[in-house]
């Protein structure tokens, strides 16, 4: 069992990623990727007279949404389960950084200063949560596709846009990182 408790080195992680994709596109046809689960959501919830949403989503959502729920049930047997009772390691100069910023909890996998039910109930709380929630909503379905589904997928397939994509992404969080999240914080 420990080797479901502790982290798995990268070089087996990232090779069982790596050749999760193209097994998934010869033997199912399937691309990995969450993101589109949105959409077969929405087309499930909110039939509706949008056209974007006019396709049969359980022949094209059924499998999707099955990984999806594969994954919080994963992040729930990882997380309450099989928890790894040590706290999260992150590097010195990374908690000096937090704390400057006023962050001073760091029991769990996330800061508590940060993302707790008391923080969501404020304004600024709420306000993060619902533009960060639509930007992310937005551009993922705008940029058709997610983080993974561009950098694991879309790399692999050696698609330019997805090296836009990433590169994009990673810009991004360097902004949201360095510029943005001090102003919202502080």
């Amino acid at each position: 069992m420990d080797f479901l408790i502790e982290p798995w080195p990268w070089y087996i992680a990232g090779p069982l990623i790596g050749l999760t994709v193209p097994g998934l596109l010869i033997l199912g046809g399937k691309k990995f990727g969450i993101s589109s689960n949105f959409r077969h959501v929405c087309a499930a919830c909110f039939p509706g007279d949008v056209d974007f949403f006019h396709y049969d989503w359980k022949k094209e959502g059924t499998w999707n949404m099955i990984f999806l729920a594969g994954i919080i049930f994963g992040g729930f047997l990882a997380g309450y389960v099989w928890a790894n009772p040590e706290p999260v390691a992150i590097s010195a100069q990374t908690v000096a950084d937090l704390k400057a910023l006023g962050i001073t909890s760091f029991e769990g996998l996330v800061p508590a200063d940060l993302f707790s039910w008391a923080n969501i109930g404020t304004f600024e709380g709420l306000m993060v949560l619902a533009v960060g929630g639509f930007l992310v909503g937005f551009g993922t379905r705008y940029g058709g596709g997610c983080t993974s589904g561009h950098a694991i997928t879309g790399i692999s397939d050696l698609q330019i846009a997805s090296v836009i994509a990433t590169i994009s992404f990673f810009a991004g969080g360097l902004i949201m990182t360095h510029f943005i999240l001090p102003f919202i914080i502080s």
